[in-house]
């Protein structure tokens, strides 16, 4: 696990009229590669999205797509979203979460101490950090062959003269057993605008 400090110089947008409502929701710009998987992107448009085996695991505006939670020097990173062929697909679906949880040096109890994340990578395989998942309601914790999570930006977005949230960009990787049997989510990326987390002394 990489926990080497930065010296975090925030990284400010300024916009000047925006709709706050519309940056609530997810929106999905395809990548030029692979059209099924958001492009990776720094802008807050609470997307994610990673190869799932022959499927994909995929933000969708009717689920919130991250929640952070922080106890005992241990955050929780989830993504909420779905089990789908593509974006596009219409119908039933599997709903799916992710918990990556990780220790943080410094204290995180808003979210513009997120900014802290910026560059740092997590080897999930270190005995430090565990990944969860849920399908269906049903949590499992997952056998880890290999994984990382790297938060590649984290950057504060400003509204009118103030701070409005952190937008959190990276990417994630995992190879893993489940029921005996490999999986691996491959070509994962996020891109979240985090306006709080959830902090339990």
């Amino acid at each position: 696990m990489n926990m080497k400090k930065y010296a975090i110089i925030p990284i400010v947008l300024l916009l000047s009229s925006c709709d706050v409502d519309e940056m609530e929701q997810t929106i999905f710009v395809p990548d030029a590669s692979d059209s099924h998987l958001p492009a990776y992107t720094e802008w807050g448009y609470n997307s994610f999205g990673a190869r799932y085996e022959r499927t994909y695991f995929l933000a969708t505006n009717d689920i919130v797509p991250c929640k952070i939670t922080v106890q005992d020097g241990i955050m929780t990173f989830s993504l909420s979203g779905r089990i789908s062929a593509s974006s596009s697909s219409h119908g039933t679906y599997e709903k799916m979460t992710l918990y990556f949880s990780f220790p943080v040096g410094e204290p995180m109890r808003n979210y513009w101490d997120l900014q802290a994340l910026h560059q740092q990578t997590f080897d999930l395989t270190d005995p430090s950090c565990e990944v969860k998942m849920t399908r269906d309601s049903k949590t499992e914790t997952i056998e880890l062959l290999s994984g990382s999570l790297f938060f590649k930006r984290v950057q504060l977005l400003r509204i009118n003269e103030i701070d409005d949230r952190a937008i959190v960009s990276g990417t994630f990787e995992l190879a893993f057993l489940r029921h005996k049997l490999p999986e691996a989510l491959t070509k994962g990326r996020f891109d979240l605008g985090i306006t709080s987390l959830f902090y339990i002394p």
